[in-house]
């Protein structure tokens, strides 16, 4: 059975984890993004996609204004805000689930949170802006830190990690650490291992497989597998056609532990969680 967790949202509300599994519905509003960049850049069409997310059953809706994906830069703060801004506006009032934002700028998370969002994903786990923890910790929003080795630009061409469970959870820890010491309490953090960022193919696997490993850092666990690089080469599909790839690592990493599953197919991958959690809940 996985572990129980209340992550408290920073209005009063909490997000109950370990019995069932919570859907994360991807919405990249980047003309770049890896997998859908440009599908969903208009606003009206973003936020036709975010209500159409939460029928399908998404627990979650996150969206992102800046690709992470391999070989990306860096955008501008105010490029960035003009992507996501429109699109918060457009939901307030609209959504009846929480809204994520993934960014790495704090000044980004403070305008999200200002404008509705319940939690920040920060790819980089504060080491590219740590005032993230400082408005998360004002807000009470929860912070996702996520594990990722050098930055997109360059974190595919980096030696592999000799130790990759090893770097992970001390990497972690530290930003564990930076987090609270600026405040922010172990009920607004959630630990996403990365999948894909700056990994080989076998070390992906082998987190998936060894989810286990992470329970003594003592966070919900959020995975995002949806459509990425690795799937593609162990299947020979493009990124439209990984559905059922993603499917089957979703599936392992429910019955690994995971709380959350960050996904672009949000109707297919629905049906996956109901079955995956009524099996590991047997």
């Amino acid at each position: 059975m996985r572990k129980r967790f209340n992550i408290e949202l920073g209005d009063g509300s909490e997000l109950a984890l370990g019995e069932r599994t919570l859907i994360v519905g991807v919405l990249n509003v980047t003309p770049d993004s890896f997998s859908d960049g440009g599908k969903n850049f208009d606003t009206s069409r973003a936020i036709e996609r975010a209500l159409e997310m939460q029928e399908e059953g998404a627990d979650i809706i996150e969206i992102g204004g800046e690709s992470t994906r391999p070989n990306s830069e860096r955008i501008q703060l105010v490029e960035e805000l003009q992507r996501l801004l429109p699109v918060l506006e457009g939901l307030r009032g609209k959504l009846s689930v929480p809204v994520s934002v993934d960014t790495y700028k704090s000044a980004v998370a403070r305008e999200a949170i200002a404008r509705g969002a319940k939690i920040i994903n920060d790819v980089s786990a504060l080491r590219f802006d740590e005032v993230i923890a400082c408005v998360v910790a004002e807000s009470g929003a929860a912070l996702v830190l996520m594990h990722m080795r050098g930055e997109p630009a360059t974190m595919q061409k980096i030696a592999p990690s000799r130790d990759i469970f090893a770097e992970i959870k001390n990497d972690m820890r530290v930003a564990i650490h930076k987090a609270q010491t600026h405040g922010v309490k172990r009920e607004q953090l959630i630990f996403d291992p990365g999948i894909g960022f700056g990994k080989t193919l076998e070390q992906n696997l082998e987190i998936l497989n060894g989810l286990e490993s992470f329970a003594d850092l003592d966070l919900p666990l959020m995975i995002g597998t949806s459509r990425k690089s690795f799937i593609g080469k162990l299947t020979g599909r493009v990124e439209q056609e990984r559905v059922f790839g993603t499917a089957a690592s979703v599936a392992i990493a429910i019955a690994r532990g995971a709380h959350f599953v960050r996904v672009h197919d949000v109707k297919e991958i629905a049906d996956v969680v109901k079955i995956s959690d009524a099996i590991i809940n047997a």
